[in-house]
C-alpha cells in the first residue's frame, strides 16, 4: 500500500528557507547565495554519500507541491513559468501544484507533467493517489504546504534532512501544526547532513 510522505531539508532550528525570500533569492537569507546551497548541497556536492536518501526521494509515483515551491509568479498566470528546474525537471512523473488560479497541464521533458489543482489539498491528494497507484506520494514542499497536510492528519512519514546550520527565521516546518506523536524509523548521518525518518502515529 502506498504511503504519503514528505521530504524536507531543514536547518537545525527547523527552517526550510530563510527570511526575505524573493525571485532572486528563493531561499531567502539562508547563509549562502539564497539558492538553497546551504540547505541542499548534500543533494549535489555530496550526492554519492547520500545516494540511499536521494534514491528514496525520487522513487515516488506522484509529487505534490505548493505554488511557492513551483515558482515566484503570484496571482494569475501572467507570464510563462514552468518551475525552477528547466525543461527536464527531476520528478519524471505527475506533479500536482496547489494554486488558486486554473491552468492547463504542462508536460515537460523526461516524463514530468505539472497539473494545477485549484480545489485544495485533499483534491490534490486524491488526484495524486490515482496517478501513483501502489507507489508512494511525496509532498515536496514548501513547508507551508507540508504543514497543511500534517495539520490535516494526511501524512504517514516525515523524512527530514537536517543540515548543521541555524537560520533564525523564515519558513519553518511544523508551524501551526498540532502536537504530533512520531516514531523514529530511520536515522543516518553523513558528512554534511543527518537523515531522519519519522512515522506519524495516529
Amino acid at each position: 500500500m502506498s504511503k504519503i510522505t514528505c521530504h524536507q531539508s531543514i536547518s537545525v532550528d527547523g527552517y526550510a528557507a530563510g527570511p526575505n525570500q524573493s525571485e532572486e533569492r528563493p531561499f531567502g537569507d539562508d547563509g549562502g547565495d539564497g539558492w538553497g546551497n546551504t540547505l541542499h548541497s548534500w543533494m549535489f556536492d555530496d550526492a554519492d554519500d547520500n545516494r540511499p536518501e536521494l534514491d528514496q526521494a525520487t522513487a515516488a509515483g506522484a509529487v505534490i507541491m505548493g505554488r511557492n515551491m513551483f515558482g515566484p509568479v503570484r496571482g494569475a498566470w501572467d507570464r510563462p513559468w514552468n518551475g525552477w528546474w528547466g525543461d527536464n525537471p527531476p520528478f519524471h512523473g505527475p506533479v500536482f501544484v496547489l494554486t488558486h488560479h486554473a491552468r492547463e497541464p504542462q508536460p515537460m521533458e523526461g516524463g514530468t507533467t505539472y497539473h494545477f489543482v485549484t480545489d485544495g489539498i485533499e483534491a490534490a491528494l486524491e488526484q495524486a493517489r490515482e496517478a501513483a497507484g501502489e507507489r508512494d506520494i511525496s509532498i515536496e514542499g514548501g513547508p507551508e504546504t507540508i504543514n497543511q497536510y500534517l495539520a490535516a492528519g494526511l501524512v504517514d512519514e516525515v523524512r527530514l534532512h537536517i543540515v548543521p546550520i541555524t537560520l533564525g527565521g523564515g519558513s519553518r516546518l511544523f508551524d501551526g501544526v498540532p502536537p504530533l506523536k512520531l516514531e523514529q524509523v530511520y536515522a543516518r548521518a553523513s558528512t554534511t547532513v543527518t537523515h531522519v525518518t519519522y512515522r506519524v502515529l495516529r
